[in-house]
């Protein structure tokens, strides 16, 4: 995954066969085009652009916002806290789109780490809010050394795929779950989601989790269970808390949240752009997110990455036919990710009133594509299936031993399982 190696890619719809400037998504945008004029994001700028990136953003919010809240919850967070964190995350997906689109003059989509927030619904509540900081802090560091000294992809093929996948599925496994033990205390509620989502899938994909919320708040209104007073909106006011730093904080949330980050998102969202014909710059992309996230991380950042769902919206021809127009769909999905990240506290106390059981089956439904690809690259290959199955096991246990969650634990077995069933394993005699 080094930046050194380049992916052929196709040139640019539109152009001519014969004189016809073919597109170079993965290096400097051209000087000059056919009519002698320098490209700008203004005159770049189109509708398709800027509707791809507005998308990708409420895709964001309808989703893997309500994972973020459900982790403050858990870890009784403040209003103050929760609304700064909101803040921080969606300051600094916008910050990065906005940055990286314009400097590769590609659609650089970045998010917060939906897995990180997911393993912190889990192990928040296990450490004070500074420890949890703490552990933030320094998986913005590792990231960013990560990224800048070019050993992402050397570093991740010391952790089999199917371990790291495995981990992953592990840590969404309840949140897959939830979707149905919703059922039993909100049934109409619970019921609605899964039902508008199915539909959602099947009639417009793209928008089925905005569907399932959607179909869950009127579901909440319906039965007197929805419970939003807005007094005003007001803007986000950031919360500067002192990180502390421990040994079980550090083992038990950095090293599962800096491998989750890592190998479930900032890897797949290469993919997405390199599917798309660009030539991403892993050591810019990954080092700037992990920059971004370390600056952040007192104000409740927990991690900033590349995005992958959301980044194929803005990838594709939908957003336009040029790749070389497409990186003003970045560029938009950064100034609504400002936008929205200005009115964090209003978000909160909007979010504050929905039912825990449409928050649940909301994430639920919202998660149900990431479980699913780590349940397959879990059991893709035959020889790590035992390591993987370990992994996923003991992730999705949820133990707690020695004040360490269960994403460590499960990732420690499956490597040790890993290592006892091949690297140990005797070489056949020779015939």
């Amino acid at each position: 995954m080094s930046s050194e190696t380049h992916t052929p890619h196709p040139p640019a719809a539109g152009a001519s066969a014969a004189g016809g400037a073919p597109s170079d998504p993965g290096g400097a945008p051209p000087a000059e085009d056919s009519a002698g004029h320098r490209p700008g994001l203004w005159r770049d700028a189109s509708l398709s652009t800027v509707l791809a990136g507005f998308i990708a953003v409420v895709v964001s919010y309808s989703g893997p916002l309500v994972i973020v809240l459900a982790a403050a919850s858990a870890g009784h967070l403040t209003t103050g806290q929760t609304s700064s964190w909101v803040w921080a995350i969606s300051i600094g997906s916008g910050l990065t789109c906005v940055g990286l689109s314009l400097r590769t003059r590609m659609p650089v989509i970045t998010a917060w780490s939906t897995p990180g927030a997911a393993l912190l619904v889990t192990s928040l509540g296990a450490y004070s809010y500074g420890e949890a900081v703490g552990a933030f802090l320094v998986t913005g560091v590792v990231i960013t050394l990560v990224g800048l000294t070019g050993v992402f992809g050397r570093l991740m093929r010391h952790v089999p795929s199917a371990v790291v996948s495995a981990m992953l599925a592990g840590i969404l496994f309840s949140f897959g779950t939830g979707v149905f033990t919703s059922l039993t205390s909100a049934p109409y509620i619970g019921g609605a989601v899964l039902v508008a989502y199915l539909l959602g899938k099947r009639m417009f994909p793209r928008y089925a989790v905005l569907a399932a919320l959607a179909a869950g708040v009127v579901a909440a209104a319906a039965t007197s269970r929805l419970h939003v007073h807005l007094d005003g909106v007001g803007l986000a006011t950031p919360v500067l808390t002192t990180p502390h730093f421990s040994v079980a904080s550090l083992i038990g949330i950095a090293v599962p949240l800096t491998l989750a980050t890592l190998g479930s998102q900032n890897a797949p969202g290469i993919g997405v752009l390199t599917a798309a014909g660009y030539r991403p710059d892993d050591r810019l992309l990954i080092g700037s997110t992990g920059l971004v996230s370390t600056l952040l991380a007192p104000f409740g950042s927990h991690a900033i990455n590349l995005a992958a769902i959301t980044a194929a919206i803005c990838t594709g021809p939908e957003a336009h036919q040029d790749t070389r127009r497409r990186y003003v769909a970045g560029v938009s999905c950064g100034a609504f990710y400002l936008l929205i990240g200005l009115f964090g506290s209003t978000l909160v106390v909007l979010f504050a009133g929905l039912p825990k059981e449409l928050i649940a089956a909301t994430a639920g439904v919202a998660l149900f594509g990431a479980l699913a690809s780590g349940l397959t690259g879990a059991m893709t290959e035959e020889k790590d299936r035992e390591a993987a199955l370990i992994t996923f096991l003991a992730t999705a246990s949820g133990i707690t031993l020695h004040g360490i969650g269960s994403a460590f634990w499960g990732l420690l077995f499956g490597m040790v399982t890993h290592l006892v069933l091949t690297r140990l394993r005797r070489p056949a005699p020779a015939a």
